[in-house]
């Protein structure tokens, strides 16, 4: 076995006073020629925001300083689940900004730093909405009638031209950067006039139009394949055990969603040879009774490829407990936003950490946050009180862009694993936490985060190569090698 060492230094801020931080790295190989170590490298994010998603230069000379030495095992041998993408939401509000707010080459630039994996984070999957959300333009849905009309069972009326202006553009641009792009969909209510309220707040779906709901979402799928884009998987409501106030929204039970799943949009897609996928419940971790019946429903479980999930309430491992329970039913994380009430930068950062690391480790196929783009008075919203934050923040007024730290984070892991990955073992600890996966193209990525406010030196360990690295307090990295 041969053996090559390489000494690196650089000075990290971690709080006040200021800490020197150092990095050594040692990496072997039993591979023929050796290592050559140009094929890892670190991208690193500190507290003090010195470091931002930045790759660390190994050049230099160092010595090393830190608390407790942790070995971390990563294992290609044992699979999990294999990934989907990573991305958020271009909903109206963060199309219309993108769209009109900036210039076209600003724009162009803007959707590389979003898309490209090179230039920017290359965001891999979007959740799309059908129609409108808290985070829009105007309240609308893809069948709104004309006055005097009172339904349209035969969807005369059918519309995605809103999409049209500023939506689709966008969406044919990010598949235009990143071919691998997955689009899926989830309405945040049906049009008002199948509803009990006769509105798009509020209510629920009058059973008299499952089927003409079913179709609805039919004519979505066939209007977005003639603009050129394929519609990976839907979800037949968003939030469903949320009824809001002030924006669409819609009550669906679980038993509401496995007959309509299992008697109407199963058979519509079947029989229209859709094979977009079907995902249940798309709700919080609090609740897994939802999933479960679903899943279980002798109609609906046919139909139904998985569950989708959020993170505003519950934990992590009511994936998992899902998984566990159905094994043969995939797991999907889609929605979280970043916003008030976790307060940047510190609390954020290690928030979002921990879910960039638990999601994947709790059998999710993505990592989703929401809006990608709002202004600098956190909309357009119809909400009277926004305390959601984007990826980015666009000045409606100055159109400046300013890439918060949604963006960063969730780059740690959409910039470097890629859609068809594996994600495979490795040692975890609750205070250094990792979560690993294996590109398709074999290059090996492990994400980890530093709990503590110590410096902790971690020993990575994989078949025929081995490294050592100091990890600043706080601090999260992503290492990639080949």
């Amino acid at each position: 076995m041969k053996k090559f060492h390489l000494i690196s230094f650089i000075t990290f801020i971690i709080a006040l006073p200021i800490v020197t931080i150092f990095i050594s790295l040692v990496v072997s190989s039993n591979t023929k020629g050796g290592a050559n170590l140009g094929e890892l490298s670190i991208w690193l994010t500190t507290i003090d925001q010195k470091y931002m998603l930045s790759k660390v230069d190994l050049s230099e000379e160092v010595t090393s300083n830190y608390q407790e030495t942790y070995r971390i095992i990563v294992d290609a041998s044992k699979r999990y689940q294999q990934m989907d993408g990573f991305g958020a939401s271009l909903t109206d509000a963060s199309a219309y900004l993108i769209f009109y707010k900036l210039s076209e080459e600003k724009r162009n630039e803007v959707m590389r730093k979003l898309f490209d994996r090179n230039e920017g984070i290359g965001i891999s999957f979007l959740r799309q909405p059908m129609g409108a959300t808290d985070y829009t333009t105007k309240i609308y849905s893809y069948d709104d009638l004309p006055e005097g009309v009172s339904e349209d069972r035969e969807l005369k009326y059918f519309s995605i031209d809103h999409d049209r202006e500023y939506i689709i553009p966008l969406l044919k641009l990010a598949k235009q950067i990143n071919p691998e792009l997955k689009i899926m969909a989830s309405p945040w209510s049906a049009p008002g006039w199948m509803k009990t309220t006769g509105s798009m707040i509020g209510g629920s779906l009058l059973r008299e139009y499952y089927d003409v709901y079913a179709q609805y979402f039919v004519k979505f799928i066939r209007e977005y394949e003639k603009e050129g884009l394929e519609i990976y998987a839907v979800t037949p409501q968003n939030e469903p055990l949320y009824v809001p106030k002030e924006y669409p929204g819609m009550k669906m039970s679980w038993e509401e969603q496995a007959d309509f799943i299992g008697e109407y949009l199963g058979p519509a897609f079947e029989k229209a040879g859709i094979k977009t996928k079907i995902l249940t419940y798309d709700h919080n971790w609090d609740n897994t009774i939802y999933a479960s019946y679903v899943l279980s429903h002798q109609k609906a479980s046919k139909y139904v490829a998985g569950s989708a999930w959020h993170f505003y309430g519950g934990k992590h491992e009511a994936m998992s407990q899902i998984k566990a329970l159905f094994p043969d039913k995939d797991i999907w994380f889609t929605e979280g936003s970043g916003g008030d009430w976790v307060p940047v930068f510190f609390d954020a950062f290690m928030d979002q950490m921990m879910h960039v690391v638990r999601i994947p480790r709790n059998w999710s196929k993505t990592v989703v946050w929401w809006n990608i783009a709002l202004d600098e008075k956190r909309g357009p919203t119809v909400l009277s009180n926004s305390t959601c934050r984007g990826l980015i923040e666009i000045n409606s007024v100055t159109g400046e862009v300013k890439y918060n730290l949604d963006y960063y984070t969730l780059g740690h892991i959409s910039k470097f694993v890629v859609p068809g990955a594996y994600r495979i073992d490795s040692y975890t600890y609750s205070n250094i936490e990792t979560v690993a996966f294996e590109n398709p193209d074999g290059t090996k990525v492990l994400i980890v985060s530093n709990r503590t406010k110590t410096n902790k030196k971690i020993n990575v360990e994989e078949v025929g190569r081995e490294f050592t690295y100091i990890l600043p307090g706080f601090a999260a990295a992503t290492f990639v090698w080949k």
